[in-house]
């Protein structure tokens, strides 16, 4: 019977549903006109509106996990709803497949991880199993891709956020 009831225990819990939100970082503001080298620009002031917006839209959807690559436009995205839920922002590397790949393994509490125009479709393609997206325009911002996993079977949802 104890057996019986551990085995239904770990059924359920791998059944549980795990939701991953993909979004790319907000408006930026443009490199300076005599330094076209610098990339690593920060939030324009629209991006820190659409930044509280995605605080708003997801501080009470219990995320667990905030992952971010090391820029001022990733983390300027995502440091409003760490503040509120007082969630740490962790540093990835996209180019990293391993990283990647554990994403998936992630299970439980909500995730949510901010990455950029060419970075976005991977994670989303990765997480779902199949080719669904393709690099975002560099001038389409607000795009929330809600990816649920549960056991094998995955769904895709995508919302806006921000106006």
């Amino acid at each position: 019977m104890v057996r019986t009831v551990l085995a239904l225990a770990v059924l359920f819990a791998s059944c549980k549903t795990t939701s991953f939100y993909v979004v790319r970082h907000a408006e930026k503001e443009a490199a300076p006109a005599n330094d076209m080298m610098t990339t690593d620009v920060p939030l324009s002031a629209a991006g820190q509106e659409r930044a509280v917006a995605l605080r708003d839209q997801l501080k009470d959807k219990g995320i667990g996990t905030i992952y971010s690559t090391p820029t001022n436009r990733t983390t300027g995205t995502v440091r409003p709803l760490s503040a509120a839920t007082g969630v740490a922002i962790q540093l990835y590397n996209p180019q990293d497949p391993i990283f990647i790949k554990n994403l998936v393994r992630h299970k439980g509490a909500p995730v949510l991880v901010v990455g950029h125009s060419n970075t976005v479709d991977d994670m989303v393609n990765t997480l779902t199993g199949k080719s669904l997206l393709q690099d975002l325009p560099d001038n389409q911002y607000g795009d929330l891709f809600l990816v649920k996993v549960r056991g094998k079977k995955t769904e895709l949802v995508k919302e806006r956020y921000g106006r």
